[in-house]
């Protein structure tokens, strides 16, 4: 597995990462309206090429296939991290919060923080300094 910073030619393959993970790992917590409202049909490529680029993102690639990505921003606040449902529990989400956690301390940040799905909780809250119901934060303190 590969860690690199996100291009423009990745946006159809993350775009495709987000669906299938909000579609198929997500869907076992959420209902089909849910589901259907967080990842819905008729996502343009353009606009969400422009977001994850404004967005500092990282992809994770196996074989140059898009497995994951996620994204940190200056405030230390990770808006999106998802994984592949073909290469869940294989490391993928821990090699890409070690990428946050390394470049939060490069930066500065004592804290991270995110808006967690139900799907992800158990994942993020085995690093948590503190959690509530709808957000999560992660210390950078060395341990």
């Amino acid at each position: 597995m590969l860690l690199r910073p996100y291009t423009g030619s990745d946006a159809e393959a993350t775009l495709g990462v987000f669906l299938r993970a909000v579609r198929t790992t997500a869907s076992g917590e959420y209902s089909p309206e849910q589901t259907a409202a967080w990842a819905p049909d008729g996502i343009k490529v353009d606009g969400w090429n422009a977001s994850r680029g404004a967005h500092n993102t990282v992809v994770a690639t196996a074989h140059d296939r898009a497995i994951g990505f996620t994204d940190l921003d200056d405030d230390g606040f990770i808006d999106m991290m998802f994984v592949d449902p073909d290469f869940s529990r294989r490391g993928v989400a821990s090699a890409l919060m070690g990428w946050i956690v390394a470049r939060a301390r490069e930066r500065g940040n004592v804290e991270l923080s995110s808006h967690v799905s139900l799907t992800a909780r158990p994942f993020l809250d085995s690093m948590t300094s503190s959690s509530s119901k709808n957000a999560t934060r992660i210390s950078t303190a060395s341990h």
